[in-house]
Protein backbone atom coordinates (compact mmCIF):
# COMPACT_ATOMS: atom_id res chain seq x y z
CA UNK A 1 0.00 0.00 0.00
CA UNK A 2 1.24 3.68 -0.84
CA UNK A 3 1.56 6.68 1.08
CA UNK A 4 0.16 8.58 -1.34
CA UNK A 5 -3.49 8.41 -2.77
CA UNK A 6 -3.85 11.58 -4.88
CA UNK A 7 -7.50 10.69 -5.67
CA UNK A 8 -8.40 10.69 -1.81
CA UNK A 9 -6.14 13.74 -1.52
CA UNK A 10 -8.18 15.52 -3.89
CA UNK A 11 -11.68 14.32 -2.61
CA UNK A 12 -13.48 17.63 -1.30
CA UNK A 13 -11.51 19.82 -2.74
CA UNK A 14 -14.58 22.01 -3.83
CA UNK A 15 -15.84 23.05 -7.10
CA UNK A 16 -12.57 24.31 -9.04
CA UNK A 17 -8.79 24.14 -10.26
CA UNK A 18 -7.12 22.69 -6.92
CA UNK A 19 -7.38 19.16 -7.89
CA UNK A 20 -6.35 19.50 -11.37
CA UNK A 21 -3.14 21.86 -10.13
CA UNK A 22 -2.09 18.91 -7.33
CA UNK A 23 -2.12 16.52 -9.88
CA UNK A 24 0.09 18.44 -12.40
CA UNK A 25 2.46 19.22 -9.59
CA UNK A 26 2.71 15.84 -7.92
CA UNK A 27 3.76 15.09 -11.69
CA UNK A 28 6.22 17.28 -11.23
CA UNK A 29 7.11 16.49 -8.61
CA UNK A 30 7.65 12.45 -9.24
CA UNK A 31 9.61 13.61 -12.39
CA UNK A 32 12.40 15.43 -10.05
CA UNK A 33 12.36 12.19 -8.23
CA UNK A 34 11.11 13.69 -5.01
CA UNK A 35 10.30 10.98 -2.54
CA UNK A 36 7.05 9.28 -1.90
CA UNK A 37 6.59 10.66 1.53
CA UNK A 38 7.79 14.47 0.76
CA UNK A 39 5.44 14.47 -1.80
CA UNK A 40 2.59 13.57 0.43
CA UNK A 41 3.50 15.96 3.20
CA UNK A 42 3.67 18.69 0.31
CA UNK A 43 0.41 17.98 -1.42
CA UNK A 44 -1.16 17.25 1.81
CA UNK A 45 -0.46 21.25 2.83
CA UNK A 46 -1.60 22.42 -0.13
CA UNK A 47 -4.91 20.32 0.11
CA UNK A 48 -5.48 21.30 3.53
CA UNK A 49 -5.22 24.69 2.34
CA UNK A 50 -7.65 23.92 -0.32
CA UNK A 51 -10.08 22.37 1.94
CA UNK A 52 -9.99 25.50 4.91
CA UNK A 53 -10.42 27.93 2.09
CA UNK A 54 -14.05 26.05 1.52
CA UNK A 55 -15.04 24.72 4.32
CA UNK A 56 -13.40 26.54 7.49
CA UNK A 57 -12.71 30.13 7.02
CA UNK A 58 -14.04 32.61 8.76
CA UNK A 59 -13.57 35.46 6.26
CA UNK A 60 -16.38 35.03 3.42
CA UNK A 61 -14.00 36.93 1.41
CA UNK A 62 -12.15 33.62 0.73
CA UNK A 63 -15.19 32.05 -1.71
CA UNK A 64 -13.13 33.28 -4.90
CA UNK A 65 -9.65 31.94 -3.60
CA UNK A 66 -11.60 28.20 -2.87
CA UNK A 67 -12.23 27.95 -6.63
CA UNK A 68 -8.53 28.37 -7.72
CA UNK A 69 -4.82 28.71 -6.47
CA UNK A 70 -4.05 31.58 -8.35
CA UNK A 71 -6.73 33.10 -6.12
CA UNK A 72 -4.95 32.63 -2.93
CA UNK A 73 -3.49 36.02 -1.39
CA UNK A 74 -1.35 36.73 1.70
CA UNK A 75 -4.68 36.95 3.94
CA UNK A 76 -5.82 33.68 3.03
CA UNK A 77 -2.57 31.97 4.01
CA UNK A 78 -2.29 33.66 7.56
CA UNK A 79 -5.64 32.89 8.32
CA UNK A 80 -4.49 29.20 7.34
CA UNK A 81 -1.52 29.33 9.58
CA UNK A 82 -3.45 30.86 12.49
CA UNK A 83 -6.03 28.24 12.11
CA UNK A 84 -3.32 25.79 11.65
CA UNK A 85 -1.67 26.93 15.07
CA UNK A 86 -5.04 27.11 16.92
CA UNK A 87 -6.23 23.65 15.51
CA UNK A 88 -2.74 21.74 15.59
CA UNK A 89 0.64 23.60 16.56
CA UNK A 90 2.83 25.52 15.68
CA UNK A 91 4.86 23.33 14.07
CA UNK A 92 2.92 22.29 12.43
CA UNK A 93 1.95 25.30 10.73
CA UNK A 94 5.81 25.74 10.17
CA UNK A 95 5.60 22.83 8.26
CA UNK A 96 2.51 23.40 6.07
CA UNK A 97 4.30 26.84 4.88
CA UNK A 98 7.17 25.08 3.53
CA UNK A 99 4.86 23.40 1.37
CA UNK A 100 2.98 25.76 0.40
CA UNK A 101 6.10 27.92 -0.36
CA UNK A 102 7.05 25.32 -2.90
CA UNK A 103 3.97 25.08 -3.98
CA UNK A 104 3.59 28.69 -5.05
CA UNK A 105 7.05 28.64 -6.31
CA UNK A 106 5.77 26.18 -8.38
CA UNK A 107 2.83 27.89 -9.83
CA UNK A 108 5.19 31.09 -10.11
CA UNK A 109 7.78 28.74 -12.36
CA UNK A 110 5.09 27.13 -14.75
CA UNK A 111 3.65 31.25 -15.23
CA UNK A 112 0.24 30.26 -13.25
CA UNK A 113 0.88 33.34 -10.84
CA UNK A 114 3.09 36.38 -11.56
CA UNK A 115 4.20 36.61 -7.56
CA UNK A 116 3.71 34.30 -4.86
CA UNK A 117 1.33 35.12 -1.92
CA UNK A 118 4.26 33.51 0.49
CA UNK A 119 6.45 36.15 -0.67
CA UNK A 120 5.62 38.55 2.51
CA UNK A 121 3.63 35.51 4.73
CA UNK A 122 6.23 35.01 7.74
CA UNK A 123 6.97 31.87 8.88
CA UNK A 124 5.13 30.61 12.36
CA UNK A 125 7.52 30.65 15.24
CA UNK A 126 7.74 27.52 17.51
CA UNK A 127 8.61 27.20 20.64
CA UNK A 128 12.05 25.96 22.12
CA UNK A 129 11.55 22.70 24.20
CA UNK A 130 14.32 21.73 26.43
CA UNK A 131 15.64 18.32 26.58
CA UNK A 132 15.71 17.05 30.20
CA UNK A 133 19.39 16.08 31.13
CA UNK A 134 19.98 13.76 33.64
CA UNK A 135 20.88 14.63 36.90
CA UNK A 136 24.41 13.42 38.73
CA UNK A 137 22.55 10.59 40.61
CA UNK A 138 21.44 9.10 37.70
CA UNK A 139 24.82 9.37 35.90
CA UNK A 140 26.37 7.97 38.02
CA UNK A 141 23.89 5.22 38.22
CA UNK A 142 24.30 4.54 34.49
CA UNK A 143 28.58 4.63 34.52
CA UNK A 144 28.20 2.18 37.55
CA UNK A 145 26.31 -0.28 35.59
CA UNK A 146 29.55 -0.58 33.23
CA UNK A 147 31.92 -1.64 36.01
CA UNK A 148 32.08 -5.29 34.62
CA UNK A 149 35.01 -5.97 32.34
CA UNK A 150 32.92 -8.76 30.87
CA UNK A 151 29.62 -9.23 28.93
CA UNK A 152 28.41 -12.01 31.73
CA UNK A 153 29.34 -9.12 34.18
CA UNK A 154 27.56 -6.77 32.67
CA UNK A 155 24.25 -8.97 31.92
CA UNK A 156 23.68 -10.12 35.67
CA UNK A 157 24.15 -6.70 36.72
CA UNK A 158 20.21 -6.30 37.90
CA UNK A 159 20.29 -2.67 37.18
CA UNK A 160 20.40 -3.54 33.24
CA UNK A 161 17.22 -3.59 32.08
CA UNK A 162 17.91 -5.29 28.66
CA UNK A 163 16.86 -9.43 28.76
CA UNK A 164 18.41 -11.21 25.86
CA UNK A 165 16.34 -13.98 24.33
CA UNK A 166 19.11 -16.21 24.40
CA UNK A 167 21.66 -17.57 26.97
CA UNK A 168 25.64 -16.57 26.31
CA UNK A 169 28.48 -18.89 25.80
CA UNK A 170 30.36 -19.47 29.01
CA UNK A 171 33.26 -17.04 29.65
Amino acid sequence: MTLLDLDRLCTDLGTGDWAGFLRDWDRSLRAANHPETTRYNYLLAVAQLARFLVYDSPDPRTAEASKSPTLVTKAHVELFQVWMIETRSASTALNKHKGLQRFFRYLVEEGELGVSPMGRVRQPKTPQKLVPIMGDDDTKKLLDSTKGKTFAALQGDPTISVRFPWRPYAV
